[in-house]
């Protein structure tokens, strides 16, 4: 039998917390759902204080999923508590995660406070929401530079008002693997009560240790990791939630297991890739789209003589099938219905009609749709009412000549054209757009994630525009990258234009 390790994902929460990766809540109850069809123990749904949008994301999480536990977090602040249980109240497993900083750094320069005080306030925060649910997990920011004699009184004082989970953040992912693990064995050899809760880690991934800093934890007696999809998170990222259910999955030894469906982790990766515009790096383990390829011929000759050679994970293990049905033009609904199935998409019939319309279109322009694909053809129907859509887009360009630019928007259904001229097709696009847009705004970001298909892959663009000091995010995909920057372009202005 394995130590069950439980899987809190905060994707939600903390891997929203990323400029240019909000998501509206529908979009949010999209991924919870899949959450759950993963195995996910607890979801992180909110910080519902924060916005009005939060607070709503979290009721209607609360509404949408039934067996994992809906997380909401809070600072130790009484009004905070307050709002994430009614936040809360439609959850079948409510859990408010509240805490405060411990390290002193924390202590002396955020709170302007003591460490007696601090104390004070952990236990009075637990012991206030032990009033609206059971389930309190307290979170102790900083610890990873928390002298551990004092983090160890906190935690132990939390236990005694209450707390059912403690958290122990490595919040500045500062710790080495060595250090956060000593950090968990002392809080065991130390704290009185501790076999009574469930320790927990939350690592991020300043200096790439993220998920070896939760793997020692957990080996040093941790049972529950608070992860991401992807990694994504505040600066440089979480711990990611494939490579800790993949790293004891490849060591059973350990004996440790979770409750992950590990063959839908590929399906929602590119799930939540494509939902919060934030591509995943070819060389990202596990979920990458490298992960599994091999370009050396001493590693190809190894892989083919027996898998094992140079790979320690099956990929069909994670959900990458090479053998699935390859989407081309004679593809049928059916297939395409499928496909949106395993990455997690369940659209309506007439988001379907929508959805498939979208795919021949592209599919005549392409040899096959890949996932990829897929997933921005299932986003299309979210912009379908967007207030400002692309026209038509005619560009002239070549060498030794000016690029010229003729657009035409559609404006709450009423018509606008103008012509601009540039340095090149894209700028001349963008200028042309700005005639009909006036407004003033600076194009800080562009980035044209890489294209390795052929040269009728379909192209993505990713864009951060500035307008009255606000930064705003805009993404697109199309086989012409002109286009595709346009409509970029386009997406971000319908953020700030009302």
């Amino acid at each position: 039998m394995s130590d069950k390790l439980y899987i809190f994902d905060t994707t939600l929460r903390d891997g929203e917390q990323v400029p240019g990766c909000q998501l509206n809540t529908v979009e949010k109850i999209e991924v919870a759902k899949a959450l759950e069809s993963l195995g996910v123990d607890v979801i992180e749904a909110g910080f519902p204080v924060s916005s009005p949008g939060d607070f709503n994301s979290v009721v209607e999480i609360s509404k949408a999923v039934t067996w994992p536990t809906i997380c909401a977090l809070t600072r130790a602040v009484e009004n905070d508590i307050r709002v994430a249980a009614d936040a809360l109240r439609y959850a079948k497993h409510p859990r408010i995660h509240t805490g405060i900083g411990t390290s002193d750094p924390h202590i002396r320069y955020k709170f302007n406070s003591t460490r007696e005080e601090i104390l004070e306030r952990a236990v009075a925060a637990v012991a206030y929401a032990k009033r609206y649910v059971e389930d309190v997990q307290f979170y102790a920011e900083d610890a990873g530079r928390t002298d551990n004699e004092y983090l160890a009184r906190v935690v132990e004082a939390v236990i005694k008002a209450g707390a059912t989970v403690i958290n122990i953040p490595d919040t500045t992912g500062y710790c080495l693997p060595s250090e956060f693990g000593a950090k968990i064995k002392y809080l065991f050899d130390h704290v009185d009560g501790i076999d009574k809760v469930i320790i927990a880690t939350h690592c991020h991934n300043d200096l790439g240790m993220a998920t070896a800093n939760t793997v020692s934890g957990i080996i040093n007696g941790a049972r529950q990791a608070e992860v991401t999809i992807n990694g994504i998170g505040e600066r440089a990222g979480n711990t990611a939630l494939e490579e800790v259910v993949m790293t004891f999955r490849s060591h059973k030894e350990l004996g440790i297991d979770t409750d992950i469906n590990a063959t839908r982790i590929t399906g929602i990766s590119r799930m939540v890739s494509s939902l919060m515009n934030m591509p995943v790096q070819p060389n990202k383990a596990i979920v990458g789209r490298n992960a599994f390829a091999h370009s050396s011929g001493i590693h190809q000759d190894g892989v083919l003589k027996n898998r094992e050679s140079y790979e320690i994970i099956d990929p069909k293990d994670v959900g990458i099938d090479e053998n699935s049905i390859v989407l081309t033009a004679r593809s049928g609904r059916a297939a395409l219905k499928h496909r949106l199935h395993v990455l997690g998409y369940e659209l309506s019939s007439g988001e379907l009609d929508k959805a498939y319309e979208a795919f021949l279109q592209l599919a005549d322009r392409k040899k096959e749709i890949n996932d990829d694909d897929v997933l921005m053809i299932a986003g299309q129907h979210r912009k379908a009412s967007s207030r400002i859509k692309l026209d038509f887009l005619q560009v002239t360009s070549g060498i030794k000549v000016h690029s010229v630019a003729s657009v035409g928007l559609d404006i709450a259904g009423e018509k606008f054209e103008a012509c601009a001229s540039g340095n090149g097709p894209v700028d001349a696009a963008l200028s042309a757009i700005k005639n009909i847009i006036h407004r003033k705004m600076l194009l800080k970001e562009f980035l044209i994630q890489a294209i390795n298909k052929g040269s009728n892959d379909v192209g993505k663009v990713h864009m951060t525009v500035e307008h009255e000091g606000v930064s705003y995010y805009g993404f697109s995909a199309n086989t012409d990258i002109v286009a595709a920057s346009a409509g970029a372009f386009i997406d971000a202005i319908n953020k700030f234009v009302r």
